[in-house]
């Protein structure tokens, strides 16, 4: 996160109403039976902080879960989006639209003030661009931004897992495959596209879906909400590193956590035939 002004509008902003978005997502749910676990741990009148993990292209799985989360639990948060997103014409402004800003400090300690329920992706850009060996994995890096600013503002942070997404794909080929490459090498030398690209971090990996095509395979999409991590206790302490780090491995770990039991549980599913045991536990 750099230090930017905030967005204007913060506090402007109406959610859509949830028919509209279950109409504009008919298909996709359709496709991807999402299943929402754990959304008694929301508490709809006490702000927080979801902080989750990004699913592969990052385009599929998040629209799903904020629909599953508003329809169950009546919560819709604003979502803190990559720099990249808003320099993109059309597309920036779409994100905008429904209610995400760009994500800087400036703009989440806006939408805390306001109090409003916030919703972040520390591994950002770099966890959509994942590589072979990083299915429903954290790659976060050393960050701590989203700890110092729970903590600044004593917010809860609901950690969330979503787990599927990764297996829609099957990667072809990856950003390390990229920065290893002849060409990658070539390219990332030049000071304007490394720039572009970190240096590697934004290349998109190439993948398939069903067969030949990048169209996903029907993988059941499942998400867990865990128990809400309190910062209250350490509020104030937001520049000491150690506090942040410790709160950022708790929200990891709970992660992690709730991704191995949901592959485990998806897995079940699968040896039993994933549709007819949706249809069981309805």
């Amino acid at each position: 996160m750099s230090k930017d002004t905030p967005t204007p509008a913060i506090t402007g902003f109406t959610p859509p109403p949830v028919k509209t978005l279950q109409r504009l997502m008919t298909l996709s749910s359709a496709y991807f039976s999402p299943r929402l676990f754990g959304a008694d741990n929301v508490d709809p009148q006490r702000p927080a902080l979801f902080v989750g993990n990004h699913g592969l292209y990052g385009l599929i799985d998040s629209p799903l879960f904020m629909l599953e989360l508003y329809r169950r639990t009546g919560v819709y948060p604003r979502a803190l989006g990559d720099h990249f997103h808003f320099d993109i014409p059309v597309w920036g402004r779409t994100l905008l639209r429904w209610g995400a800003v760009e994500g800087t400090p400036e703009n989440c300690r806006a939408l805390m003030h306001d109090g409003q329920h916030v919703l972040v992706f520390p591994g950002g850009a770099r966890e959509v661009a994942m590589r072979r060996d990083e299915v429903h994995q954290l790659v976060w890096k050393q960050r701590t931004g989203f700890a110092r600013l729970a903590i600044e503002h004593g917010y809860d942070i609901i950690p969330f897992a979503s787990a599927g997404c990764d297996r829609s794909f099957r990667i072809l080929y990856d950003g390390n495959d990229f920065r290893q490459s002849r060409l990658g090498k070539r390219l990332l030398k030049r000071p304007g596209l490394n720039k572009l690209l970190r240096d590697g971090d934004l290349f998109m990996p190439l993948a398939r879906g069903v067969g030949p095509t990048l169209i996903p395979r029907p993988e059941p999409f499942w998400f867990e909400i865990g128990k809400p991590i309190a910062t209250g206790p350490v509020q104030g302490r937001q520049d000491e590193k150690a506090v942040c780090w410790q709160i950022r491995e708790q929200v990891a770990d709970s992660i992690n956590g709730m991704l191995a039991s949901l592959e485990e549980r998806r897995q079940q599913a699968r040896q039993k035939g994933w549709r007819r045991w949706l249809l069981d536990q309805n």
